[in-house]
């Protein structure tokens, strides 16, 4: 099974297991689970690292690097998926998770998402708390 991270999963797994349930370790370390995260989630982790936000530490070069080296695959982002944006009921303004539902739809792709926000918009997307 395919999942795509968002992006506190993706920052979790690299640098704070701790944070994650132990719903979400046994799926991210199914080695039968293929786990993808998106450009967007790097891109925000460089945006709010830059606006020194204390829960975005995480150098996006670094984080990048480290979950390419931990088999993780990076789903780029078409115009496809920006303009499945355009279907998306406003539940949720932030531009980052939107492009994660939007990809999460587009390619059939289950979205793992620690927000209760993200995870109202469609049966693909599932909660780990």
């Amino acid at each position: 099974m395919k999942f795509l991270l968002d992006t506190h999963l993706l920052l979790w797994a690299a640098g704070q297991p701790e944070q994650l349930s132990d719903t979400a370790h046994t799926l991210l370390n199914n080695p039968e689970h293929e786990l993808l995260f998106s450009p967007a989630s790097i891109w925000e982790v460089a945006i709010k690292r830059g606006l020194k936000r204390e829960d975005f530490r995480a150098d996006p070069h670094a984080l990048r690097r480290g979950l390419l080296d931990n088999g993780y695959l990076e789903l780029s982002i078409n115009s496809a998926h920006a303009a499945a944006i355009d279907t998306l009921p406003p539940l949720h303004k932030d531009p980052f998770d939107r492009i994660l539902i939007a990809q999460s739809m587009i390619e059939g792709i289950t979205l793992l998402t620690a927000d209760t926000l993200v995870a109202q918009y469609n049966e693909s997307i599932r909660l780990l708390k």
